[in-house]
């Protein structure tokens, strides 16, 4: 007799036990646990593709909080969407930044409340590093990083570097040339972490003002400000928009002359590999950080970033909380 779906998630699921409870810092992350959420990954990928029932009912009873003191719509439709897969029961609470600081109440107070609610796992963003990893130290359940100031976006990370190993392969001295605002980005930060890990030769290029300091001594990166010069011979162009919400729109003249210099338009684009890749965590500023025409282009892997979003964050949600 066939296994039902369910029994075959159940299956794959305790297959790949994860060593770790939360998922706040990539480098927490070691080789094999990456492994085995990618795996997981692909069974749901096979299994959404070939059009079968979406509705899984793993963690049914289970309840999952989204707690977002930043505005979000693509992370947390992504966590919401995956976390409904699989049957569980998930709670939106955005704009909680402004709702805390009228009444009060310290960070640690809300972990407390949290904890007293009883959910089975936390997906938080908030604009101060290190506030995922404050709440594990209140909190039983296991909690995700959905991005915390400019540190770390973990799940983010893991949707990028799946996406380029489904078309790559081994990424080992695979040119990864990101563009844009490095200083303000948590994607950027925690991107750099795993690549360097997974021995790509990874390129920053942007403006000097838009460079972290001291990044080269820090991880093993080269910094080109020339966009030209360091598009040529990737095989992935990742575009970081500007993060005007972060005041990085101070750093640079205007955006039309950032866009002039460092925007992947088809001439630039033209400099990388053949088989070059273009990627952005999105939102993506269209004209400024990308033409359209290569936006749109068969070689523009966003879209599947998106699509990737789900299988990876349906992995982790049925791993942690399983």
């Amino acid at each position: 007799m066939e296994k039902t779906l369910d029994q075959k998630v159940k299956e794959i699921v305790k297959e790949n036990k994860l060593s770790v409870k939360n998922i706040i810092d990539i480098d927490a992350l070691d080789k094999a646990d990456i492994k085995k959420i990618f795996a997981v990954a692909d069974f749901f990928r096979e299994h959404f593709r070939r059009g079968k029932d979406k509705k899984i009912t793993q963690l049914k009873g289970r309840s999952i909080i989204n707690f977002f003191f930043e505005s979000s719509t693509r992370t947390r439709t992504s966590f919401e969407l995956a976390g409904k897969h699989l049957g569980a029961d998930t709670i939106n609470v955005t704009g909680a930044s402004a709702v805390i600081k009228t009444k009060g109440e310290t960070l640690i107070d809300t972990a407390k409340t949290l904890n007293s609610l009883q959910a089975d796992l936390i997906i938080l963003r908030h604009a101060k590093a290190g506030t995922p990893l404050l709440l594990t130290k209140w909190i039983e359940a296991p909690v995700i990083s959905a991005g915390d100031g400019f540190h770390q976006h973990p799940t983010q990370t893991l949707i990028d570097v799946y996406t380029m190993q489904n078309e790559f392969g081994d990424l080992k001295n695979k040119k990864v040339t990101i563009v844009g605002d490095i200083k303000h980005s948590r994607v950027a930060g925690s991107l750099m972490r795993l690549l360097e890990r997974y021995k790509a030769t990874v390129v920053l290029t942007g403006p000097q003002t838009l460079m972290p300091e001291n990044v080269e001594e820090a991880f093993n990166v080269t910094v080109d400000t020339n966009a030209e010069h360091a598009f040529k011979d990737s095989d992935v162009l990742y575009n970081i928009r500007v993060q005007k919400e972060r005041g990085s729109g101070s750093h640079i003249p205007s955006l039309r002359e950032y866009a002039h210099m460092y925007c992947i338009n088809e001439a630039r684009f033209a400099l990388a590999k053949k088989n070059a890749i273009v990627m952005d965590a999105g939102p993506v500023n269209r004209e400024i950080g990308i033409r359209s025409e290569v936006l749109d282009g068969l070689m523009s892997r966003v879209s599947t970033q998106v699509e990737n979003g789900l299988f990876i964050r349906l992995a982790v949600l049925s791993l942690l909380i399983s």
